[in-house]
Parts: C-alpha cells; sequence; structure tokens
C-alpha cells in the first residue's frame, strides 16, 4: 500500500461511515412521514426477502399519511406483517388494495426517545470513524517498517496528523447531521 493509497482508503471508509449514518437517521422518524422509514422493511417473495420498494410503490401524500401500493395485491398480507413486525409504532390499515399508515402526532415524551436513538447512532458513527483512524495508522506504521519501501518518520508524522485531521472533520460533519436530526425531531 502506498501513501496516496492510504490516504484514500482513509477518506473512502470515512465517507462511507457518513453515509451509513444519514441512512440510520432517516429510518428514525420525526414529525413527518417520511417514506425511508420503511426502508428496512422486507417482504417473502418467492422464497427470497425482497425490500419493500421492489414490491409496492411507497408514497407520503400527507404530512402523517404513508400508502403503501403493493404491484401484486396477493402480497398485501405478507406487507401488512412485515410493518406490524418492524415495530414502527403504526397499525397498518389493508383496505384490499393498499395499506394506508396513519402515523400518530409525537408526545414530547416519544421525541425525547427519538433523539436518544439518533444520539446513539451518532455515538455509533463516532466509533466507526476513530476505528478507522486506528486501523489507518497501524497501516501507517506497517509502511515505516517496511523494508522494501520504507517511509521516513517524518512522512509517517505527517501522514498521522493528516489521518488525525480527517477524523476530526469526519466527526464535526457526524455532529452537525445529529444537531440537525434533532431540530427535525424536536421542531413541532
Amino acid at each position: 500500500m502506498t501513501v496516496k493509497d492510504i490516504t484514500n482508503d482513509c477518506k473512502d471508509k470515512m465517507e462511507k461511515t457518513i453515509e451509513a449514518t444519514k441512512a440510520k437517521f432517516a429510518n428514525i422518524r420525526a414529525g413527518r412521514a417520511n417514506v425511508s422509514m420503511l426502508d428496512g422493511i422486507k417482504i417473502e417473495q418467492y422464497g427470497a426477502l425482497a425490500p419493500l420498494k421492489q414490491v409496492s410503490s411507497v408514497s407520503a401524500p400527507e404530512a402523517r399519511v404513508l400508502i403503501i401500493d403493493p404491484w401484486d395485491k396477493s402480497f398485501i398480507g405478507k406487507i401488512e406483517k412485515a410493518i406490524l413486525a418492524a415495530n414502527l409504532g403504526v397499525t397498518p390499515n389493508n383496505d384490499g388494495r393498499i395499506i394506508r399508515l396513519v402515523l400518530p402526532e409525537l408526545t414530547a415524551e416519544r421525541r425525547k426517545e427519538y433523539v436518544k436513538m439518533a444520539k446513539v447512532e451518532t455515538e455509533n458513527g463516532k466509533v466507526a470513524i476513530r476505528n478507522i483512524r486506528k486501523d489507518i495508522n497501524n497501516a501507517i506504521k506497517k509502511l515505516e517498517k517496511d523494508k522494501a519501501n520504507p517511509v521516513s518518520e517524518d512522512e509517517v508524522k505527517k501522514l498521522e496528523d493528516d489521518v488525525q485531521k480527517l477524523t476530526d472533520s469526519y466527526i464535526k460533519s457526524i455532529d452537525d447531521l445529529f444537531v440537525k436530526k434533532e431540530k427535525e425531531i424536536i421542531t413541532i
């Protein structure tokens, strides 16, 4: 691995962590209905599990309503069971053609729970970033000890400083995402 490979690898992994944290935040409900709340739901289809979006169209026509319109109406029961199993705190209304999810108004207590969930995801993201830093620093140390292509102590120190700056930057990005999500959850 070269110095440039290590830096690019660090950026790629940290960027993926940011995207994963955004995806986790999308699953945490705020005041409005959001189709991404259903992203984790899988439906058994012809012997395999498929994401809900592959077997139906999902829309949010109103602030607190989600509509699921299965392409194959025979899946409506399976979709309903999967939504109940996902424990979203919503009971699906099935009229035989579509499933309507009416999201209840969030109470102050429930909003606090969602903020706590967002804090947990924030911490998970930060831990992942720090683990990436640790792995990259270990790779840098291996470069220093590499007999075939040694790297000077100054270069190692500069690389470690660069990795730390990247780490700080990405952790700040995760904190910024949390502040935005917290505001979204708390806003009535």
